[in-house]
């Protein structure tokens, strides 16, 4: 035990000296815990809130009963079913609005307490401690949860009215109710939904056996676990942000691991004196392990803390881009199971040994007396080299694989993790190549010098390029890819939005009272209805929705791929229209067959392709006449009205106070337009926002680099100054060495963020969302990041070098004494 103490007190000791070198090592660890605990609560919050949401009715549930070809259907089968001594309870959901400042859309779950069995609990509550009379007789009552309460404005007792005039029952506070969903009783959600005498399932609280013939045409069983796919959604969503946090973890991970090769090295002496007094070498790798544990938990406990902070500040934009993909409700506010600070403790302590472990295994590896030699670190580094650069030949492969072979998001992302890896794998053997390759051309001696030095800075300053490689190679591909996908969707919304006025009827009924009312306005110029009906395509939803034979479609409806007379082929009722992510989850082709379900519906032939970003669900695109054949029940949901703009302001002012419409059923073009992009920003805000971090964190991972290789490097530059070259050359030197490493990953970087961009939009993008985006370059914004990187390179080296401007001339000849 004593050599051990021994040991870590002569190990301590350095930090006393060399607080830089601690606040490195320290500073590495806390940016990576922060970053990726950061995202971790995002992702947990959200997946919280998800559970929440699917767990509102919780109980022994062994499926449950839906239309088999609609979203809904008539209460009846639910009583014939009753009556043959099924048990079932029924539930009716759907959307409701509130019209606010913004806006607000809930998910109203109606259920029937008398039905349900005792064991089950809704939102947290025993059915046995149900007040019937209160939550069943008027005025009845609203659970609600505290966050939706507040977005709201009220409180509990109060009433609100629906966008629609729909009055509430009295809010009744529920904590465990999930954000965004309203419980109240069936009846009076028939009626706040205008859905009289439908149903949208039925639970089966026991296994009765298989369904009766006359029920199976227009009922299916599906598993309990099958609610709709709000996770299966969102998934996507949060993998890749996933993704983000861990490329920011291993980031902030290399200042630790620059740091932590650094202060070894600064402490070879120490080492070895060690080591000649008797100090084994398992207790000098002991004290080194229990200093690199003492990093762990002060990093961690920053990190955790940090990465709270960061969170809570991303968690407005993440809910708001789940709100507007998916319809997600995520609550506005953290609130964290006790498992994540332990999770954010215990990636600090992975994190601490992944940065020191190569290191520390690297020193035990030396020669007892190579320990104390100058060059013995950067001879060290050339087997290094050569392994790493056979892991990258490797990871390459594995690239390619996954390039050629999956066919999932895990394999897209280990595709990119593959391909991020190799490059900063093979950055350091690239590097020292490209110097070999200049000193052919250097015959001055200042000039040999200047490259050979560089080259022995390599080894310390290896893991700083690589973040930066990294850093830079990520925010141009993300950068391409946002920018490319921010021009596609700007284009296509211009083709898509395309009428002056958006009009949402309450019902089908009111829809054919405001289009016959249009049709008599002589302002009018065209009215396009929209009818549409939610059908299940291999058990994935999708839209099904019919429009009318108009050229407006044909200019404004942009197509990926058509057949020749597709839009006429579509007006005859023979053919479908499909957006992209339904084409390839079903695996359909231009001339294909899709047969739709229900009875005795043809099979239709697939006519056109088309993109329709940011919607998660299917979507098809028929004849309104046919649809309305065969799905008699389907509504008018949207009429898209095009007027000259001098007679806006006047229609949607008549049909607001003629029909009874709020702001939020009748929508201009650019205030929808407005929203959409919008929404659009803010989904992105959150990875952009990580982006910069994760460049700011490889700027004072390069920082931490030269300014502890400042105090080292004197010993190189002290013969130079004694033969005569100025601090003033000295510093402009120096500054050189620092930009051309720099510039060189810069430059190494750009191709890698294209192919990165490339992966995104090729790849990634259609496994998480279904869709492929084209590929779009911006050379401004190349150029913008490139000279980003090389002003984050002069950033950080800027103090450095003011300490080498102001070192006395004595402590340039103190190093010919110490070597000595």
């Amino acid at each position: 035990m004593r050599p051990l103490l021994i040991a870590l007190q002569a190990l301590l000791s350095h930090w006393r000296r060399h607080r830089v070198q601690f606040f490195s090592i320290f500073t590495g660890l806390w940016l990576a815990t922060a970053l990726w605990t950061g995202v971790q609560a995002l992702n947990s919050q959200a997946r919280s809130d998800y559970a929440r949401a699917s767990a509102v009715l919780a109980g022994a549930v062994h499926g449950q009963l839906v239309a088999a070809d609609a979203e809904r259907f008539d209460q009846s089968l639910y009583l014939a079913l009753r009556q043959r001594g099924w048990p079932v309870t029924p539930i009716l959901e759907g959307r409701l609005r509130f019209a606010a400042e913004q806006p607000l859309a809930v998910r109203l779950i109606g259920i029937e307490p008398l039905s349900l069995p005792a064991t089950m609990e809704v939102a947290g509550t025993q059915v046995q401690t149900f007040d019937l009379q209160a939550f069943i007789a008027m005025p009845g009552q609203a659970w609600i949860g505290p966050d939706t309460l507040q977005r709201l404005g009220k409180h509990s007792g109060d009433q609100a009215l629906s966008s629609d005039g729909q009055l509430l029952p009295p809010f009744v506070l529920k904590p465990q109710l999930a954000p965004g969903v309203i419980v109240v009783d069936i009846g009076h959600a028939q009626t706040l939904l205008q859905a009289p005498r439908q149903l949208s399932q039925l639970l089966l609280t026991a296994s009765p056996g298989p369904l009766p013939t006359e029920f199976a045409t227009r009922l299916k069983v599906q598993p309990p676990s099958d609610d709709g796919g709000l996770q299966r959604l969102t998934d996507s969503f949060h993998l890749n942000l996933t993704a983000l946090g861990l490329l920011a973890f291993v980031v902030g991970l290399f200042i630790a691991h620059a740091a932590i090769g650094l202060a070894l090295e600064r402490r070879r002496g120490l080492i070895r004196t060690l080591r000649a007094c008797g100090i084994s070498l398992n207790t000098v790798l002991a004290s080194l392990a229990l200093e690199l544990g003492v990093f762990a938990l002060l990093g961690g406990l920053a990190g955790v803390a940090s990465g709270y902070a960061v969170a809570a500040l991303l968690l407005p934009d993440v809910a708001a881009s789940l709100r507007g993909l998916y319809g997600a409700q995520v609550a506005g506010h953290l609130s964290l199971p006790a498992w994540w600070w332990l999770a954010g403790g215990l990636m600090s302590v992975l994190g601490a040994l992944l940065a020191g472990a190569g290191s520390v295994l690297r020193a035990a590896r030396l020669p007892l007396l190579a320990l104390a030699q100058p060059q013995a670190w950067r001879m060290a580094q050339g087997p290094w080299l050569k392994r790493q650069a056979a892991v990258a030949g490797v990871l390459l492969l594995v690239a390619v694989s996954c390039w050629q072979l999956g066919n999932s998001l895990p394999s897209a992302l280990v595709l990119l993790a593959a391909l991020l890896l190799a490059a900063a794998l093979l950055l350091p053997a690239l590097l020292d190549g490209a110097l070999v390759i200049l000193t052919r051309y250097c015959h001055r001696p200042l000039a040999q010098w200047f490259i050979a030095d560089s080259r022995q800075q390599l080894p310390a300053l290896n893991l700083a390029l690589m973040a930066l490689l990294l850093a830079l190679a990520a925010s141009v591909g993300v950068g391409s890819m946002t920018e490319g996908f921010r021009k596609t969707f700007t284009g296509w919304l211009d083709q898509r939005l395309s009428a002056d006025l958006y009009v949402s009827p309450r019902d089908t009924r009111q829809g054919l009272h405001v289009r016959d009312w249009l049709a008599q306005q002589p302002t009018v110029t065209a009215v396009l209805p929209n009818w549409r009906v939610e059908v299940r395509l291999n058990d994935w939803p999708v839209q099904l929705q019919g429009i009318i034979d108009d050229p407006g479609y044909r200019s404004h409806w942009p197509l990926l791929e058509h057949r020749t007379r597709a839009w006429e082929q579509l007006a005859s009722g023979r053919a479908v229209m499909l957006s992209e992510q339904l084409a390839r989850r079903l695996g359909l082709q231009l001339g294909d067959r899709l047969q739709l379900p229900g009875e005795s519906i043809p099979a239709m032939t697939v006519v056109g392709v088309y993109a329709d970003y940011g919607n998660p669900k299917g979507h098809l695109l028929v004849n309104a006449d046919w649809l309305r054949r065969y799905w008699p029940q389907a509504s008018l949901t949207g009429l898209s009205i095009s007027l000259p703009p001098e007679g806006l302001t006047g229609l949607k002012t008549e049909l607001q106070q003629r029909f009874a419409l709020d702001d939020s059923r009748v929508v201009e073009q650019s205030s929808l337009k407005h929203w959409s992009t919008e929404v659009f920003s803010r989904t992105f805000a959150a990875t952009t926002a990580l982006n910069s971090l994760t460049l700011g964190v490889a700027g004072i991972a390069l920082f931490i680099s030269l300014l502890t290789l400042a105090q080292s490097r004197l010993g190189q530059l002290a013969p130079l100054w004694a033969l005569g070259v100025g601090r003033t050359q000295l510093i402009c030197l120096s500054l050189g060495q620092t930009l051309m490493l720099s510039s060189l990953t810069v430059v190494l970087a750009i191709p890698l963020g294209i192919a990165l961009a490339w992966c995104l939009v090729a790849v990634v993008n259609v496994q998480a969302f279904g869709w492929r985006l084209p590929l779009h370059l911006f050379p401004l914004q190349l150029l913008h990041l490139a000279l980003l990187g090389v002003l984050t390179s002069l950033l950080a080296s800027a103090w450095p070098l003011w300490q080498l401007a102001r070192r006395q001339p004595s402590e340039l000849l103190r190093r010919f004494a110490d070597e000595a």
